[in-house]
């Protein structure tokens, strides 16, 4: 496990009760980022960068495994402006292989890229797949994330006995654990946890632009009451600019709930929302697929037919 959360804290997550806000609330701009942020450079953002080989920390891949570690996380450019965002600052530069195997950290997980990985993103990017391709591929890549967020989690080792009588050693996730989902954009990813543990209670954060300040701004929170004795998976698939998340991290902890014990989840970040986010919280982990200087902020308008 590359990272090992503790937390002393109530029920399992297959034993907790559906909570989840039913509130549908429309999403007046692209989701995506909502304040400007001129935040630069990549010095710092690159030693903040582990990659996950299973569940084994990378802390110690040495330098000469460069082009294999880092094979899926390389930044390229992407020719389609569709696509584009235009948010991602300028003086976010690409970051190469080397430095992302050289600097290593522990608040950035990349999922090892893979080709099954590497279709899914390009049929999300493709603007010429279809809502049907774009949603399966969608769910699949959210899927995979979830899996991963879940092994970021606590666990303890428990003894079962097997129908033919045999005593097993395994293991089992410990107490307490939620999601909180980002609307619109989060409630994507909803379905995806709810099928991996089945009855976990799943928190909502509606965060908007004020008309008048165009600041992000905080319409509707929804948490299980005992949320400040959680871990808290937070779903926002795009990673912009990284400020409603940063908006959204802030709220948890005016509920109690500490930046240790947040894990957030996302399918696509650029450079420069990673490291706005570790910046402020730098005890936040944060799991993704890809950084990317251009993200899919046509994500959330696709996925739910708007665009």
């Amino acid at each position: 496990m590359a990272t090992e959360l503790r937390c002393l804290d109530s029920m399992p997550c297959h034993n907790q009760q559906v909570n989840c806000a039913s509130t549908q609330n429309p999403e007046p701009q692209q989701a995506g980022e909502l304040i400007p942020d001129h935040a630069g450079g990549n010095s710092d953002f690159a030693g903040k960068l582990t990659l996950l080989r299973g569940r084994v920390s990378s802390s110690s891949v040495p330098a000469e495994r460069d082009s294999q570690a880092c094979g899926g996380a390389t930044l390229n450019s992407e020719s389609n402006g569709g696509t584009g965002n235009s948010d991602a600052p300028a003086s976010d530069s690409l970051l190469g292989d080397c430095e992302l195997s050289r600097q290593i950290g522990a608040q950035l997980k990349l999922l090892p890229m893979n080709d099954q990985i590497r279709e899914l993103q390009t049929i999300i990017r493709d603007k010429t797949a279809s809502r049907g391709d774009f949603m399966f591929s969608a769910d699949r890549l959210i899927r995979l994330v979830v899996e991963e967020g879940l092994n970021q989690l606590p666990y303890k080792e428990c003894m079962v006995t097997t129908p033919t009588g045999y005593k097993y050693e395994g293991v089992k996730f410990e107490k307490g654990n939620c999601g909180v989902s980002i609307m619109r954009s989060g409630e994507a990813m909803e379905q995806g946890l709810r099928d991996c543990c089945r009855s976990i209670r799943i928190g909502k954060i509606l965060i908007q632009s004020d008309e008048e300040t165009q600041r992000a701004k905080v319409y509707y929170a929804k948490f299980p009451p005992d949320i400040y004795r959680r871990k808290v998976l937070l779903m926002y698939p795009i990673l912009s600019t990284g400020n409603t998340v940063i908006e959204a991290v802030k709220v948890l902890i005016e509920h109690g709930v500490q930046p240790s014990v947040i894990i957030l989840l996302s399918l696509f970040s650029t450079p420069h929302g990673a490291k706005s986010i570790i910046q402020e919280f730098p005890e936040i982990t944060i799991l993704t697929t890809e950084v990317h200087p251009v993200a899919p902020t046509h994500f959330g308008q696709k996925y739910f037919g708007t665009d």
